[in-house]
């Protein structure tokens, strides 16, 4: 996740609400500059779906100085796993709840900033077990 030590530059992916979700139009992440076109993600996503924290995308600043990424271009092998408790489940809700649940299991995890009731992304490093991680999610 957001590492204080390198740069950083936000990058903003465009997103196509369906049937209204997701609930936003775009996405800032933040990324590591590899280059004049290339970023390493180094943050969860909450709602693009097929990117991962340390996937490293193709990028472009337009006239405004916004920094759109194009596509992917190499895959870190972390996964992005998106679970919503069920308010009336073992957890009550809390994304807290998830976010514990999942840390014994090397499963990283972030909410977004001040919302207590929004779907908390986690980031799933390659030797993290998988089976593990989908028994506990059905919980």
């Amino acid at each position: 996740m957001h590492s204080a030590a390198a740069p950083h530059v936000r990058v903003v992916f465009e997103l196509s609400p369906d049937d209204g979700w997701p609930p936003v139009g775009s996405e800032r992440l933040w990324a590591i500059p590899l280059g004049p076109d290339r970023a390493r993600l180094d943050n969860i996503p909450f709602f693009v779906r097929g990117v991962a924290c340390g996937d490293v995308v193709r990028i472009d600043t337009d006239a405004e100085g916004i920094t759109w990424v194009t596509e992917v271009v190499e895959v870190s092998g972390n996964c992005t796993i998106r679970i919503l408790p069920d308010a009336h489940g073992d957890l009550e809700g809390s994304l807290q709840a998830v976010l514990d649940l999942f840390a014994p299991l090397g499963i990283e995890g972030e909410r977004p900033a001040g919302r207590t009731r929004q779907t908390p992304a986690h980031r799933r490093p390659p030797p993290a077990n998988i089976r593990r991680a989908r028994r506990r999610a059905r919980r």
